[in-house]
């Protein structure tokens, strides 16, 4: 392990970290479509959800473009329109051109990521990236923790306000990285034609990748009942909301506060290891929600189930790295980003549908997704592992077919 990262890493990083804590418009979009523009909860339900459906298009798009052009041209137009949204969100008040903008924004937001995680991939050595990966997902929680804070507060004095300093933050990401990022693709840096470009045809045929995915599918369903099922849970054992916000605060301030120790933990354990590990940790912690009723007891769970998704996320991130083509990084990011927009999808979908008839077994269910998934990274670890060396020697014969070029 080397023991410093690259200089673009940083650069990298702290545009996400600034990105994240200017992000105060996903937060309390809602509330403002109620409370300002007089959408009731329905109408403003199918507005958010343009948000939505724009992010994965955006996931997807944005990663060909990282491919086809370069991963920093990518990140800085993704910036410069969701800043262009944003201060047009911020005056705009006839509804239709609302809904446009929310779309425009989700996609934009969304396109940045691919971009932004293949571009680490390309300057971080494989043997770095899980601490590379680790620092990353500790920024985005840091930069979400503060925007969390400071939304509500914003939100008090002027929503104007809020929606124009989200577009500083967005203007500010671009800014970072078009001054100080350089491009990080071999192919397009090396002007190499003689790669192929890839399809995502090529993406869906490659069955290790499309397993991974789905273990990672399931491991954001389980996960996404902190949002979806666990507020139902909590109400109807006599919590209140501020019970719900406080168990969730329990979890990010682990994870700003530990977070950064993780790769010390796993480093010497195999990735299927780490997951399967993590994904069990989750298991418990979800499946006692079902025999928990004091708040401490959700607490508990709750401390139990945020290690395991602080385990997992650094492996998860190096993994999708080590299984991407150099040539095609941004495609598979893209399509590692959308598994959470469906897991978003399914999760209130059926959870809801489980909780309502099943009652506390429901959390039985989802323990029993979450052992799945941990048994999966363990029977599918190995042919991971082989289809890591052999990307690992086509990346070296392209990286020297583009010197010969």
């Amino acid at each position: 392990m080397s023991p410093r990262l690259p200089r673009s890493f940083w650069f990298i990083w702290s545009s996400l970290l600034v990105n994240k804590a200017a992000g105060f418009v996903v937060i309390v979009l809602t509330l403002y479509l109620t409370s300002q523009r007089g959408l009731d909860v329905s109408e403003a339900g199918i507005v958010v959800g343009l948000f939505g459906a724009g992010g994965a298009v955006g996931v997807l798009l944005g990663g060909v473009v990282a491919d086809r052009y370069g991963r920093k041209i990518t990140m800085v137009t993704a910036s410069f329109v969701a800043c262009g949204a944003l201060l047009g969100l911020s005056v705009l008040t006839w509804l239709p051109g609302i809904c446009v903008l929310v779309a425009l924004f989700g996609f934009a937001n969304a396109a940045h990521g691919p971009a932004a995680i293949a571009a680490i991939a390309d300057v971080v050595a494989p043997s770095d990236r899980d601490r590379a990966f680790n620092l990353m997902f500790w920024a985005v929680n840091v930069g979400m923790g503060l925007a969390t804070l400071l939304a509500g507060f914003l939100a008090q004095y002027s929503y104007q306000l809020l929606f124009q300093l989200d577009a500083l933050g967005a203007l500010a990401t671009g800014l970072i990285v078009l001054s100080a990022v350089p491009e990080t693709s071999q192919r397009r840096r090396r002007n190499v034609t003689s790669v192929r470009a890839g399809r995502f045809v090529d993406v869906l045929r490659d069955r290790v990748y499309l397993v991974f995915v789905g273990l990672v599918f399931l491991q954001a369903t389980v996960y996404a009942q902190t949002s979806t099922t666990l507020p139902l849970s909590m109400t109807a054992d006599g919590l209140s909301e501020t019970d719900y916000g406080m168990t969730l605060a329990v979890g990010s301030a682990m994870i700003i506060c530990g977070q950064l120790f993780i790769p010390r933990l796993i480093r010497r354990f195999s990735k299927a290891s780490v997951l399967a590990v993590a994904l069990t940790l989750m298991a418990v912690g979800f499946g006692l929600v079902g025999v928990s009723d004091p708040f401490l007891m959700y607490l508990a769970c709750a401390m139990v189930w945020t290690i395991g998704s602080m385990l997992a996320a650094p492996p998860n991130a190096t993994v999708i790295a080590d299984l991407s083509p150099a040539h095609m990084r941004g495609r598979y990011q893209g399509v590692f980003n959308l598994t959470f927009s469906a897991a978003a999808f399914v999760a209130p979908l059926v959870g809801g549908f489980t909780l309502q008839y099943l009652g506390d077994w429901h959390w039985l269910v989802v323990a029993v997704v979450a052992v799945g998934a941990a048994v999966g990274h363990l029977v599918a670890g190995p042919a991971r592992e082989r289809s890591t060396q052999r990307r690992t020697a086509q990346t070296d014969i392209h990286v020297q077919a583009s010197e010969v070029v």
